[in-house]
């Protein structure tokens, strides 16, 4: 477990610039993590892609769910990308057989909407692997991949986290 905990609490602090103490690890689930931010009245589950080029990266990669009460936000999607997409180009996000379409920029993707964003959640829930895939700014594809190991349980302590935030 603590193999995996370092990895995730430094994704975490990509996404969490303020103060080290407005953040509580609500979990680590195999692949995984959990995470409060009290101060910014937020909660999200995270995961860094498994080995396999991205480590070259000047920035780290990161799939995480967001949960923010006070926007009204539940299972948001988006994922950090270990290139920057080509202009004009979005990504590909796969679990299992099911492909959803990825918006943003740069090295940020999100889903469409709030049905997207439950659409892949669900699929997550029953996935094993997860990727990501595009055409870099750089040239050429790439693909980030994610093993969704754990990625339900820590769905549910990022949601369940946030529950007493109003």
């Amino acid at each position: 477990m603590s193999r995996f905990l370092l990895p995730l609490a430094a994704c975490a602090a990509l996404l969490l610039p303020a103060a080290a103490g407005a953040r509580d690890v609500l979990g680590v689930f195999q692949r995984w993590g959990a995470f409060r931010d009290a101060e910014q009245a937020r909660c999200f589950a995270i995961a860094q892609p498994l080995a396999g080029g991205w480590e070259k990266s000047p920035w780290r990669p990161f799939a995480s769910i967001g949960y923010w009460p006070r926007r009204g936000l539940r299972g948001q999607v988006s994922l950090r990308l270990s290139h920057q997409l080509a202009p004009g180009t979005g990504a590909t996000l796969t679990v299992g057989d099911q492909r959803f379409a990825m918006s943003g920029g740069g090295a940020d993707v999100w889903a469409a909407d709030r049905r997207a964003d439950a659409a892949i959640l669900a699929a997550m829930r029953s996935g094993r692997a997860m990727t990501v895939s595009g055409r870099a700014k750089a040239g050429g594809g790439f693909t980030d991949r994610y093993d969704l190991r754990g990625a339900a349980t820590a769905i549910d302590a990022a949601a369940l986290g946030c529950t007493r935030i109003k």
